[in-house]
C-alpha cells in the first residue's frame, strides 16, 4: 500500500487533473502516476513519480531517494512490464522498459538537465539508478478522449500496433549488434526491451484478451440488433481463430531472435505483421461505425 503521503498525492492528482500542491507547487518536474502490478503479490500498486518527456517517450528514474536498493514499482515492472499511467487527465496502458548500457546514460542525462536533484540522488548511492522508459504508441500528442466503444476500439488498435512496430525496431538494434560483434566471446543477447517481449507478456495477452472479450460479449451482442451482418462477425470469429495461431508462432519467432538468421526472421516478422495489422483494418472498416454511438465506458 502507498503511504500516507503518496495516497494524499494520488488523491490530490486525481482530482485536480494531475496538480498537485505543497512540496510540489511551483516544481519544474511533472508527475504522473503508475500502477504496476505486484512481483509477489500480482496485486495493483499505485506510486506517484516524476517524470521527463523526451519526445514521444516518458521517462521515470527509479531513484528511491538515494537509497541503497531499488524501489518496489521497479521490480514490479520487471516482473509484469505492462502498467498503466495516469498523465493529467490521460489514461493510458503502456510498456515499460528499462533502458541499458550507454542509452541509460545518454537518458539519465537528459533527466538530470530538467531535474538536477536525480544527479544528487545518484551520488548517494553505489547503485546505478534505473531509467524506465515508458513507451506511446506514437508522436506523443495529448490522447484524444475516449467516449464511445469505437473510440476504446480504436485506442487499442493503435496500442497493439506500436507493439508491433517496437518488436520490429528492437529486433534490427539486436541484429545491428550481433553484426558488429568482433572478435571471441559470444554475441550480445537480445536487449532488454526485446527480451519483454519474448515472453509476450504484453503484446500477446492484451490480444488475446481483446478478441476473448469480442467473441464473448461484443459481436453476440451487435449481431443481436444486426442480424443482416452475421456474416462479418462469423468472418471475425475465423479471423480470431487465425490470429491466436500467429500469436503462438509470434512468440516462438521472438524467443528464438538469439540464434536467428535475420532474413528469415524478418522475413517471418514482416508475414506475421502484415496478417494482424490486415485484421485490425477490417475490423475497423465493419465494426467502428457501429460502435460510434455506444457509450464507453459502460453506464453502472
Amino acid at each position: 500500500m502507498p503511504s500516507a503521503f503518496q495516497q494524499s498525492v494520488i488523491d490530490e492528482f486525481r482530482a485536480n487533473a494531475g496538480k498537485v500542491g505543497g512540496p510540489f507547487a511551483g516544481s519544474d518536474l511533472l508527475l504522473l502516476l503508475l500502477t504496476t502490478t505486484g512481483a509477489r503479490t500480482g496485486r495493483p500498486h499505485t506510486t506517484p513519480l516524476g517524470h521527463v518527456r523526451d519526445g514521444d517517450r516518458l521517462l521515470v528514474v527509479g531513484s528511491n531517494l538515494g537509497a541503497p536498493h531499488h524501489p518496489d514499482w521497479y521490480h514490479n515492472l520487471l516482473a509484469h512490464p505492462s502498467v498503466h499511467v495516469e498523465l493529467g487527465e490521460q489514461e493510458f496502458e503502456t510498456i515499460a522498459v528499462p533502458a541499458e548500457g550507454s542509452r541509460r546514460d545518454e537518458l539519465f542525462a537528459r533527466v538530470v538537465a530538467e531535474a538536477p536533484g536525480y544527479a544528487e540522488y545518484q551520488a548517494a548511492t553505489d547503485r546505478t539508478l534505473p531509467v524506465v522508459v515508458l513507451e506511446l504508441p506514437g508522436p506523443w500528442t495529448p490522447a484524444p478522449a475516449v467516449t464511445s466503444l469505437a473510440d476504446k476500439l480504436t485506442e487499442v488498435h493503435t496500442w497493439l500496433r506500436g507493439q508491433l512496430a517496437q518488436v520490429h525496431a528492437e529486433a534490427e538494434a539486436h541484429f545491428a549488434a550481433r553484426a558488429a560483434h568482433r572478435g571471441a566471446g559470444t554475441p550480445p543477447p537480445p536487449g532488454l526491451g526485446l527480451q519483454i517481449r519474448q515472453r509476450c507478456l504484453a503484446f500477446c495477452q492484451a490480444l488475446e484478451f481483446h478478441h476473448t472479450a469480442e467473441d464473448g460479449h461484443m459481436f453476440p451482442a451487435m449481431e443481436g440488433y444486426h442480424p443482416h451482418l452475421r456474416p462479418v462477425f462469423e468472418r471475425l470469429r475465423e479471423e480470431h481463430r487465425s490470429i491466436a495461431a500467429v500469436q503462438s508462432a509470434l512468440a516462438a519467432l521472438l524467443a528464438g531472435a538469439a540464434i536467428a538468421e535475420p532474413d528469415h526472421f524478418r522475413a517471418e516478422l514482416a508475414r506475421m505483421t502484415e496478417q494482424l495489422t490486415a485484421h485490425l483494418a477490417y475490423e475497423e472498416a465493419e465494426i467502428l461505425p457501429l460502435l460510434a454511438d455506444v457509450p464507453w465506458p459502460p453506464a453502472p
